[in-house]
Formats: C-alpha cells, structure tokens, sequence
C-alpha cells in the first residue's frame, strides 16, 4: 500500500518444482544451481514485469500449494520427475479443484507423469524416451497460437535434450501448437492446450534438468506467452455434486 493507492499485479503467478535432482545430482546442480524453479520465475519476472512471480517446493509445507496460496494463484507452473510419488494426494486434490475453477496450469517435461496432469488428462501419460543429448527442432504448426506469439521462424532449435517420442498416451489436445522433430528421427506432439472445467492447462516438452533448456531467451518467452494464455477467465466453475434450483421460467 502506497498512500491510498494499493498496488495489484495483473497476474499471480507460482513455479512448482520438486526440487529433488538440483540437491543430489552434481550435473544438474551445475545448470541450475538454485533450482530449476528460481531459473524459470527470474525469466518471467523479466518478461512479465506486471506479474507477481513465486516459488514453491516439494519440501515445503503441504509442498508450498496450501489453500490460501492457491486462492491467490492464477497461473501454476509444475516441473516433476523423480518424485511423483511423494506429492500428497490431498494436495493433488486440492491442485485439480482449483484447475476446474479457473486456475491456469503449464506443465513442463517430465510432469506429463505428475499425479495432477494423469488425473486431469484421465490417461497413463506414457511416451517413448531416450537421454542422449540429441538435436531438438520445434516446428510451430499454430502460428496463429498466442504460445507462440512474438517468433519470425517456423522452428525453434534446442542444441541438446532428452528425446521424447511418439505414442505419447493424452486425450486429443484441444490445440496443438508445436511439435518436435529430434536428431534421430522421433517425432513428438510438444505444445499442447486443453481445457478442463473453466481451467486452461497446457504441456509444453522440453526442460531435461542436464540441459539449460530454461536458459534459451526462445523458451522463456514460450513460458510467458502460456503463462498469458492460461490467465482465469469467466465465473468459478461448480464442477462438484448435484444442484437443485428453482427454474429460471413459469
């Protein structure tokens, strides 16, 4: 509060991240020294200058997403890969009501298995894979896609990343903006929206924690244009139980 003037941000946004790999394995420590969590919100608050950007963990109570913080949320990053498992279900639950309300959520490489992306896509998430450091191409197959607003190219290319490839087991995307090409020959649906009650979610591929993927000025700016894309919009969602009401003619 400045004078009688109180200050609000157009868009409040949280990074999750398990924060597991960044603490134990000396490789990823190396690319991100602080997490790939704080890379990726130092990159929006750059880019989003208007919007609150914070962090949360694993290892915070009730992993950071207590009901209060996701009340004030509107947008939610989530970055997870060696301990899905670990995430509370009464906080998935929690996670996935707040999606059917309106909350936006991005979801980031190997969080296509987290337990809130499987329980909204109602599928195993399951893809082909292979750590070997290939070329990565991202042909934007939407260029009117606000995702992807802001490119002159047709393509964007990632020097090195984890392969992920074809069948990759989600419901038909209800857009589908960018899919990859890798050195050896894979192909993959990367850039996908879909909306889930009054909530938007997206999945976007690429960030294998070894590479500096959430370096690239091109895949922050992707990140900011999903964070944009999947603000709430429209009245809360009622998605629980049965309601009786009094009919609107006589």
């Amino acid at each position: 509060m400045i004078g009688n003037i109180e200050w609000t941000f157009d868009m409040r946004i949280v990074v999750w991240n398990e924060f597991v790999h960044e603490q134990t394995v000396d490789s990823v420590k190396a690319v991100y020294p602080q997490g790939i969590h704080v890379t990726i919100a130092e990159a929006l608050r750059e880019l989003l200058p208007d919007a609150s950007v914070d962090v949360a963990t694993l290892h915070d109570p009730e992993h950071g997403l207590d009901e209060a913080r996701l009340d004030q949320t509107d947008v939610l990053f989530w970055w997870g890969h060696a301990a899905h498992d670990r995430v509370e279900d009464r906080v998935v639950d929690r996670v996935h009501r707040k999606v059917l309300e309106g909350m936006g959520l991005v979801v980031l490489h190997s969080g296509h298995l987290s337990k809130i992306f499987r329980r909204l896509m109602g599928t195993t998430c399951m893809l082909r894979w292979r750590d070997s450091g290939e070329r990565e191409r991202l042909w934007i197959v939407d260029p009117s896609h606000p995702i992807v607003s802001g490119f002159d190219d047709e393509y964007l290319d990632i020097p090195s990343e984890e392969m992920y490839g074809e069948h990759f087991d989600i419901p038909a995307p209800d857009e589908l903006f960018l899919v990859s090409w890798f050195s050896g020959g894979e192909v993959f649906r990367s850039g996908c929206t879909f909306r889930r009650g009054k909530g938007k979610v997206v999945y976007f591929r690429p960030g294998h924690e070894t590479f500096p993927t959430y370096h690239l000025p091109q895949v922050q700016q992707i990140l900011a244009n999903a964070a944009r894309w999947a603000m709430p919009s429209g009245s809360k969602y009622v998605g629980e139980g049965r309601h009786i009401i009094e009919p609107l003619e006589r």
